[in-house]
């Protein structure tokens, strides 16, 4: 636990415990009015098994005979009373309140709107901290959002950014879903094959690195417009997608397919003499060998397929390029027309609510280093239309226009705590819940809603990597993360209209940093990651402060990536180790919302770690010997990953080891705090 939340602990605890008199007595319970029942998630209802009434809390699924008393059934929405209402007679400083709150006046809550978001009023009872305590075992924390930034930045004016909202973000999301489709029907009709596996999803991110367009999510004002990205992936499906082949019978077919496909390919398409004559002369001999050879071995058809690709490929892949261009320059251009129909469709909206956009005068700012800040908005935020929340289960659902996105109650937890330390538009949470709807669903629309799509791009490194690079490199600040996967509550992300509510400091390709200690686990797309070197390369050369990186990336070597052998050849590179295949996991990137047991995976190829720093950042944070030993021995604590880099396949660790290893010293210190 924090030393915030202890000091929360003892002044509630003591406000708790002391009689009018002075003695130290555990003050009795107060009868609950109805509302208070109500605002606590309790209701009345008709037992026809037992034929009398009973009591049901929607918040925890707990069940009463007997009318409950606050405080003490009430725990699991808020255990530790960091939000309750104290009752009447007690008095509780504004100093006791921990995680940057102030205690809120009556008057306050009778002015907050009906959107407002309200935490049931709750009492603070010693049985409901050991009621959390035994909880902390059965549930897992991925964030540590006490460890302070020690990154500095030159302060910074407020981005001119739109503010989010609801009925934008929902035509963004229809609209994009709608480019996902035109992108299938176009691969499918022009080359007859599916849209490579998350090819779209990388598109967004390269698109991103050379775009000036004005819509955080689509790319309008791109040069080229052709994405080498998107080309790339699609080429290499051509004739037909190549899979990976466990038995001899597999590769005999998917030979064969090949052979007929690229046949097929060059007598429809407008091919030289040449062509047609090279790929049809190879095909012929592939296929005289497959009706003669009946022996051959899997090794054999695999060498043969490579064979074919080589003699073929050019030739295929020639007649295929106008074709595969035009897919991609089509998709460019839809995209560019969706950006303009919703930026027109926002600007509508501000003007409806009174707000300018333009003609503002820009914020004056000193010329200054200062601790690194969330990003601001210039632009005031309209009001908020009404999203409903509930819960089922253990999975908060918020819902706007009968669109719901899920978020489970801990990220939930967590998305209200980011938001308490970085807002400062809405103290009341009037706009709360509306701005965690934009933000689940953008995260949603930007990676797709196939089984487990998107995943891999916005995975995290466990928990205890995170803790050895802040203990023994001073890490505090991620280069790319967001608000549902973070562990600092200092980061930089995609969006910065939606993320910046809840501390983003904005995408890492703009954000300049003159010192610090970052962790760096981009996105695995070549083309971001190469940006990402330039743009490291860049402020190391330009800070003489203490500044230093640590590079996660895949250990791509054949061939190896343009990133990768640039961070290997740059001056700046201090250490360089590998992480085997199959010997380290990753965090799901869709761990707000996925089963408990499916958050970790084994990744399938090495991880390439990298450590770039100037010299003033070698002297501070040097990756010593003991220092890689202690960093290289937190890969080894967890033990419960997936075999596979995807959450379909079961578990084959140890599911209970890992909670409690990762939760015991924080569960240690509070029991230490109440029984010592």
């Amino acid at each position: 636990m924090t030393s915030e939340n202890h000091a929360t602990v003892k002044a509630d605890s003591a406000a708790l415990v002391m009689s009018p008199t002075g003695s130290t007595s555990q003050a009795a319970p107060f009868s609950p009015s109805t509302n208070e029942l109500i605002q606590a998630g309790w209701s009345k209802c008709w037992s026809k098994r037992e034929n009398r009434p009973y009591y049901f809390n929607r918040f925890t699924n707990q069940s009463l005979w007997e009318m409950p008393v606050l405080g003490q059934h009430d725990v699991i929405s808020d255990p530790l009373g960091l939000n309750a209402a104290p009752a009447s007679g007690e008095a509780v400083s504004d100093a006791g309140l921990g995680n940057g709150q102030r205690k809120r006046h009556p008057s306050e809550d009778a002015q907050a709107g009906p959107n407002s978001f309200k935490r049931p009023k709750v009492s603070f009872l010693h049985n409901s901290l050991l009621f959390y305590l035994f909880n902390l075992y059965l549930t897992r924390v991925y964030w540590d959002l006490d460890v302070q930034t020690n990154a500095v930045i030159r302060e910074r004016a407020p981005a001119d950014h739109l503010p989010p909202h609801p009925e934008i973000e929902l035509q963004r999301a229809q609209l994009t879903t709608k480019l996902r489709q035109h992108y299938h029907e176009l691969c499918s009709q022009r080359e007859g094959i599916e849209p490579p596996r998350e090819s779209f999803n990388r598109w967004l991110l390269e698109r991103k690195v050379v775009d000036k367009g004005l819509d955080p999510l689509l790319p309008s004002e791109c040069d080229p417009v052709i994405s080498t990205s998107m080309f790339r992936e699609i080429m290499n499906d051509i004739p037909i997608r190549l899979s990976r082949i466990k038995y001899k019978e597999e590769a005999r077919k998917l030979l064969f397919k090949y052979a007929e496909a690229a046949k097929k390919m060059i007598d429809s398409r407008n091919a030289t003499p040449e062509s047609r004559k090279v790929v049809k002369w190879n095909v012929e001999d592939t296929m005289n060998w497959l009706r003669r050879d009946h022996s051959a071995s899997k090794e054999d058809y695999m060498d043969r397929l490579e064979h074919l690709r080589k003699q073929c490929g050019p030739h295929v892949a020639s007649v295929a390029k106008d074709s595969v261009e035009g897919i991609c320059s089509k998709i460019y251009h839809i995209s560019a027309e969706y950006v303009r129909r919703i930026r027109q469709t926002h600007l509508t909206l501000l003007k409806e609510c009174n707000i300018s956009v333009d003609g503002a005068e820009p914020t004056a700012v000193q010329d200054r280093l200062v601790y690194c800040y969330p990003v601001r908005l210039s632009i005031p935020s309209p009001p908020q239309p009404r999203v409903e929340l509930h819960f089922e289960n253990d999975v908060a659902c918020l819902r706007y226009k009968g669109e719901m996105v899920k978020v489970n109650r801990g990220h939930f937890s967590k998305l209200e705590l980011l938001y308490r330390y970085s807002c400062i538009d809405d103290t009341r949470f009037e706009k709360f819940l509306s701005r965690v709807w934009c933000l689940i669903k953008r995260y949603q629309v930007m990676f797709g809603s196939g089984v487990n799509e998107g995943s891999g791009l916005q995975g995290a490194l466990p928990v205890p990597v995170f803790e050895a690079l802040n203990k023994q490199f001073g890490v505090t600040f991620e280069c790319f993360a967001s608000p549902l996967n973070c562990y600092f509550k200092q980061f930089c992300s995609a969006f910065p209209d939606t993320d910046g509510f809840f501390g983003s400091r904005g995408p890492f390709l703009s954000f300049s940093p003159a010192s610090g200690s970052f962790e760096a686990n981009p996105p695995f797309c070549e083309e971001f990651m190469d940006a990402m070197v330039t743009h490291l390369e860049d402020l190391l050369e330009r800070s003489s402060e203490p500044l230093s990186f640590i590079i996660f990336v895949p250990e791509w070597r054949d061939p190896p990536t343009p990133a990768l052998t640039r961070m290997e050849a740059s001056r700046f590179r201090r250490h360089q180790m590998m992480v085997p295949a199959f010997e380290h996991e990753y965090r799901s990137g869709s761990q707000h919302i996925c089963k408990r047991e499916e958050i970790y995976y084994k990744s399938v190829h090495g991880t390439a770690v990298i450590f770039l720093q100037n010299n003033a950042g070698f002297s501070k944070w040097e990756p010593t010997t003991e220092r890689i030993q202690e960093f290289l021995a937190a890969y080894k604590v967890s033990g419960r990953s997936l075999p596979s880099p995807g959450p379909s396949s079961t578990s084959t660790g140890d599911k209970d080891s890992k909670p409690v290893q990762e939760q015991s010293s924080c569960v240690d210190s509070l029991v230490t705090f109440l029984f010592f």
